[in-house]
């Protein structure tokens, strides 16, 4: 590219400030440290364990291609991260064309690797053979330690660099590499790791690895323990996982605080050319899909070929199966893809040699070949499995006409709203302050909790961009609900035309009214749970929404602090401490104020505190606000609405399966697993507000 750049420079007189001295070439890893977020997706959280993925996907490369069985992931004093595996170990043996140990080759060059000729690995994850050495160029130091030919192989790295010779310390018996590094905390906003995002991304990993022993250790000192609030979560420092059922254990994981609509897992294996195809699924009682593709073991959450192969399998199995069985007359209609997919739990795992992904996240799987691998390979063992299991079959079947007749009556019902928003004129709902811009990409809609949280927002917003829906009370659970039960509720209908993208099957993301929508609730229990039932909604059916970064959540602040005229905004109980650390303040300094909304005593208190604050500059005065009603219009936008100041969280997915599991517990129809839910986490909650 930079040739082609630089003839079609020489070609234009008028261009002369474009020469070869603007060509930046850089050398070996520099352009990783340079860019690492093209590399590793991110430098924050998600980007630091990214880092222990890259390592553990060789030796899971390793695992896959029949020579490993066990590997170790240590989390060391220091930030420190070791990796053990016992498989065949790096080759040290020197490289024929680069003259160097082909160790230091594969630490300090990308693209370098097993991954690429026919010789290396046929089956393989990572990042195409770049992983290992872009950890070393993000981390201060990296040890590599390889025991092969009866030998421990040691070389040490800094940012990148070598800074030792590839040399033998002594005979050892077995093979395998141990990797151990430090990430950068130049790179990095934090290296602080999370000891549960590193235990459910490993159980994972085991159940798609069937045979393999994961073990877990964490050797932090105390201090980063502490600090590592997920880590008090769990009862132990060291976890082995090691599923011999793979998948078929992982589907019985997903649905264990569900009600399964038949007992046997269905589970298939086979290879089909090139293409290993390995699916197992079952169906609950649930109104949701819960699917989960794999390829080479990395998660594809916007899908592929493999899903596009199993969907259409799935649909015309199950309408064959119940043709033949006289279960559909002949009158009736087929059962569509989304009457099949109700309840449904199933796990998706392929392994190819050249996977095709598009995106830099590696979000779906391209390859054409895999579609009629898992078609072909899951419609007939799926045919067989509901012939050999007559009762399995007749509660799938039966969950699907449920399904149909449920999908049928919700039909009904979203036209109803569509007809009555014809005769309306697909007028927008009559509680909807909507903006003037008709430019979705410039506009905001705030939910608001209550009338009064609404009017204040309605008089502190730009109206050129933001638009305010309030919404009363508490929104319908729709976790225990379907589509004609939510477009039967005034409020989530409201919500849905705001929106402008529809429902179910005629979703339309294109249509989206507002690019952010806003949740914007107070900071109280009922505040909190409006902003999960919310959550909920969005998660269950707008996942698009929150995967195409549409979703957010706004941060109204908890308290203010009124020395004399100044006033100085404080978002959370924490950074209140902070403040008064900070400033040297102590409790006798302060005079707390709890407000309650439209409460005539408050207002009454406010007027004696701003004598007393006349009276006493020193004095500071704390307000406690619970509701966003309790703000001015120009308070609310100053804190929670103005661009230039305010403070939003992003709502993400990072882990679709775990997130599932936690909604199903927290707003499902089962009792006992929300009860342990809240035993389990009940002391680990600071500042409950009750």
């Amino acid at each position: 590219m930079a040739d082609s750049k630089e003839k079609k420079s020489k070609k234009q007189n008028d261009a002369g400030d474009y020469s070869a001295k603007n060509i930046t070439v850089l050398e070996g890893l520099e352009a990783v440290r340079k860019r690492p977020g093209m590399y590793i997706g991110s430098t924050g959280a998600t980007g630091l364990h990214h880092m222990i993925w890259e390592v553990v996907d060789n030796s899971f490369d390793e695992a896959m291609a029949g020579y490993c069985n066990e590997i170790t992931i240590r989390l060391l004093p220091d930030h420190k991260v070791r990796v053990i595996d016992n498989g065949r170990g790096i080759p040290v043996d020197i490289h024929p064309k680069k003259k160097v140990s082909a160790l230091e080759l594969v630490m300090t060059t990308l693209h370098a690797g097993g991954k690429f000729g026919d010789s290396g690995y046929k089956v393989s994850g990572g990042l195409h053979g770049v992983g290992v050495s872009v950890v070393n160029a993000l981390s201060t130091e990296v040890t590599a330690e390889v025991h092969r030919d009866g030998k421990k192989w040691i070389q040490e790295y800094a940012e990148g660099k070598p800074t030792s010779k590839v040399k033998p310390t002594g005979a050892v018996k077995g093979t395998g590499t141990t990797i151990t590094f430090r990430p950068s905390a130049a790179v990095f906003d934090t290296i602080d790791f999370s000891w549960k995002t590193i235990i459910d991304h490993l159980r994972q990993q085991a159940y798609l690895n069937k045979g393999v022993q994961i073990i877990v250790q964490d050797e932090r000192s105390e201090e980063e323990r502490v600090k590592d609030s997920t880590a008090s979560a769990f009862l132990n420092n060291e976890y082995k996982f090691y599923f011999e059922g793979g998948i078929k254990s992982y589907v019985r994981h997903i649905n264990k605080n569900r009600e399964p609509k038949h007992e046997n897992i269905f589970y298939v294996e086979k290879k089909v050319d090139e293409v290993l195809v390995e699916i197992s699924l079952q169906y609950t009682g649930d109104y949701n899909e819960s699917l989960h593709p794999f390829a080479n073991n990395i998660t594809n959450p916007e899908g592929g070929m493999h899903v596009a192969g199993f969907r259409s399998a799935l649909t015309r199995t199950l309408n064959a199966y119940a043709r033949n069985k006289n279960i559909l007359k002949e009158k009736d209609t087929n059962l569509s893809g989304d009457d099949v997919r109700e309840g449904l739990t199933a796990i998706i795992s392929v392994k190819i040699p050249d996977p095709q992904f598009e995106g830099q996240t590696k979000g779906k799987l391209g390859n054409p070949e895999v579609r009629p691998a898992v078609d072909n390979v899951f419609g007939d063992a799926f045919m067989i499995f509901l012939e050999e299991h007559p009762k399995d079959a007749e509660g799938i079947i039966g969950k699907c006409l449920l399904a149909a007749k449920a999908r049928q009556a919700a039909r009904i019902a979203r036209d109803a709203v569509l007809r009555k928003g014809a005769l309306e004129g697909f007028t927008l709902p009559g509680k909807l302050a909507d903006c003037s811009s008709r430019r979705a990409e410039n506009s905001e809609l705030f939910i608001v909790e209550g009338d009064s949280a609404g009017g204040s927002a309605k008089q502190g917003r730009d109206r050129e961009t933001q638009a305010i829906l309030p919404l009363r009370g508490k929104v319908l659970n729709v976790e225990r609900a379907r589509i004609d039960k939510i477009l039967a509720n005034n409020e989530l209908k409201s919500l849905i035309i705001a929106m402008g993208t529809n429902i179910g099957e005629m979703f339309d993301i294109e249509k989206l009214r507002y690019h952010k929508i806003v949740i914007m609730t107070d900071a109280d229990v009922d505040g909190s749970h409006i902003r999960t039932l919310l959550l909920t909604l969005f998660f269950r059916y707008f996942p698009d929404l929150i995967n195409k970064g549409h979703l957010f959540i706004a941060q109204p602040p908890l308290y203010s602090i009124k020395k004399g005229k100044e006033t100085t905004w404080i978002y959370t109980a924490d950074a209140l401490q902070q403040y008064k650390e900070k400033n040297g303040i102590t409790d006798e300094d302060l005079e707390v104020l709890e407000t309650e909304e439209n409460d005539e005593a408050a207002e009454e208190t406010e007027k004696e505190i701003k004598k007393q604050a006349n009276k006493d500059a020193k004095k500071l005065n704390v307000q406690r606000y619970k509701g966003l009603g309790e703000m001015n219009p120009d308070q609310l936008w100053e804190t929670t609405m103005d661009p230039q100041s305010r403070m939003m969280k992003i709502v993400t997915i990072e882990d679709a399966e775990r997130a599932s599991e936690i909604f199903e517990i927290l707003m499902g129809s089962e009792v006992a697993p929300r009860k342990k839910f809240i035993q389990t986490h009940a002391k680990s909650v600071k500042n409950l507000d009750i």
